[in-house]
């Protein structure tokens, strides 16, 4: 069963006055009991969906879909401040700022709904497979080799790889707290093999602290839903600009450490490029890590770690050998499950 709610409300009537306001308590609460029941819950916002509705049935939701223009926010038109941007208050504005997930046209919506009802009505006890490789085959000889190779603009990304591991799938957008991060990751939920895989996934950039809040709200929907999690690991690291700090970045992997280690389903991860310290490390599922021949996982990159030390540019390559970074070094330290190939099932077990 999934609960299904179409919102359209100007918020509480005033005409009944506390009566009507002290409803949304009971609203919320059936929205509590829902949750422990463990059935996902879609909201649909049309035009208008303001006050109560909205910071209620709308917000707070699982997965919230909005039609194109829809007035949507806290605020309705008559109590806004007078020099208030109306473009502010709309279903588009909503999603920009991580609150929604998705604008969706009336004429898609009844498929759009179809599909989501049926990725999240369907538990599954057992880990998700890791993806076959879909780069290199053979591992690298050295370990700035490997770094090259995880920083090649040919090598297959995210994207590549959730195509090729999932017959449809749907993404959600946003931390819910203002903030999205769609350059950095993708989340979401999708079909591998006739079952409901969820998804995070680096796209290669350095992650912003709205995508590992939006990893951690994947995380723990799915396993209140009970569908296994899959998350593949690209990132030189986390942003570290001035603005990633004001954003909370610390606060934001430390969440999402925390979302990965309590998991209630089992989290499967693949590395498929690079593996930037705590900013990668924060995806990736203690004892269930597999990395591809095209990637490196490394406390810190070479170059910068050569730079801490004040070594030379010219003992960079010194640096990444010592570190020891490469995917069958990895296996050989036992960080990781084994190294993943490109063809038969598409995996190979090589470590412990």
């Amino acid at each position: 069963m999934c609960i299904r709610d179409r919102v359209a409300t100007g918020g509480s009537r005033m005409q009944e006055g506390m009566l009507a306001l002290t409803q949304l308590q009971r609203v919320a609460r059936a929205s509590a009991l829902t949750r422990e029941a463990g059935l996902p819950q879609i909201a649909v916002l049309r035009d208008p969906t303001t006050g109560g509705g909205w910071a209620t049935l709308g917000a707070g939701a699982d997965v919230v879909l909005a039609l194109p223009g829809a007035q949507v926010g806290f605020a309705g038109s008559r109590v806004r401040p007078a020099d208030a941007d109306p473009a502010a208050y709309t279903a588009e504005a909503q999603v920009a700022a991580g609150a929604a997930d998705a604008v969706v046209r009336s004429e898609e919506l009844r498929d759009t709904l179809g599909r989501w009802l049926r990725l999240l009505t369907r538990p599954s006890t057992a880990p998700a497979p890791p993806p076959p490789a879909l780069g290199a085959a053979d591992l690298p000889d050295t370990g700035w080799e490997a770094v090259r190779r995880a920083r090649s603009p040919r090598r297959p990304r995210a994207a590549a790889y959730l195509d090729a591991y999932f017959t449809s799938r749907v993404t959600i957008g946003g931390d819910r707290c203002g903030g999205t991060d769609p350059d950095g990751v993708l989340c979401g939920f999708g079909e591998h093999q006739g079952r409901t895989v969820a998804f995070a996934a680096q796209t290669g950039a350095a992650t912003r602290p709205a995508g590992y809040r939006t990893a951690a709200r994947l995380v723990r929907l799915a396993g209140r839903l009970g569908i296994p999690v899959l998350t593949l690991v690209d990132t030189p690291g986390a942003a570290n600009d001035a603005e990633a700090e004001r954003q909370g970045a610390g606060a934001a992997i430390a969440d999402l450490f925390g979302a990965v280690a309590a998991a209630r389903t089992p989290v499967t991860t693949l590395v498929v490029g690079e593996g930037g310290s705590g900013g990668a490390l924060a995806l990736a599922a203690p004892g269930n890590t597999w990395v591809t021949p095209d990637s490196y996982f490394s406390v810190i990159a070479p170059d910068l770690a050569a730079a801490i030390l004040k070594r030379p540019p010219e003992q960079v390559e010194e640096t990444a050998a010592q570190l020891r970074i490469r995917p069958q070094d990895l296996v050989e330290l036992g960080v990781v499950r084994g190294i993943v190939g490109t063809g038969g099932d598409g995996w190979v077990k090589s470590g412990g």
